[in-house]
């Protein structure tokens, strides 16, 4: 099944007193890699805000399996597991794999986008918001809400 990776580069203030990699660093990666896909997408910064919109996420959450040091090579998956057909409620999944290919974390969000002048859910969702949900690679057991 195809996904957006990328291999994870870690820094110092990445880690916990424990040496390995701090929690809330997992949700910053998750973020960063939801971002860096929507602008190669074409669902840049720039066009959410020309068009008063952005995602807004209801929940986000983390299992741990393995834990991360500031040397683990990491690649990190990301999918869709859950649409809408109007792409106006969404679910991503992100894995963090090692070299081994041990799943050792996976977080799941799920969202909606936001109008950001009215201030609530958009309705209907902006086309190049469903247009670049649509190419988002779907995980193995992806969902149509």
């Amino acid at each position: 099944m195809v996904s957006f990776s990328k291999e994870l580069s870690f820094r110092w203030s990445d880690l916990d007193p424990n040496f390995h990699l701090r929690h809330s660093a997992y949700y910053d990666f998750g973020a960063q890699h939801r971002i860096e896909i929507l602008e190669q997408l074409g669902l840049t910064l720039r066009v959410m805000q020309e068009q008063n919109f952005g995602p807004v996420l209801f929940r986000e959450e983390c299992i741990f399996r393995k834990e991360i040091k500031l040397s683990d090579k990491i690649f990190i998956h990301t999918k869709t597991s859950k649409m809408k057909p109007d792409g106006s409620r969404w679910s991503i999944i992100h894995e963090f794999i090692n070299e081994e290919g041990k799943l050792c974390a996976t977080i799941t969000v799920d969202g909606a986008w936001m109008d950001t002048k009215l201030r609530k859910l958009a309705s209907p969702t902006p086309a190049i918001a469903i247009e670049a949900l649509s190419i988002f690679p779907k995980s193995e057991d992806f969902v149509g809400l």
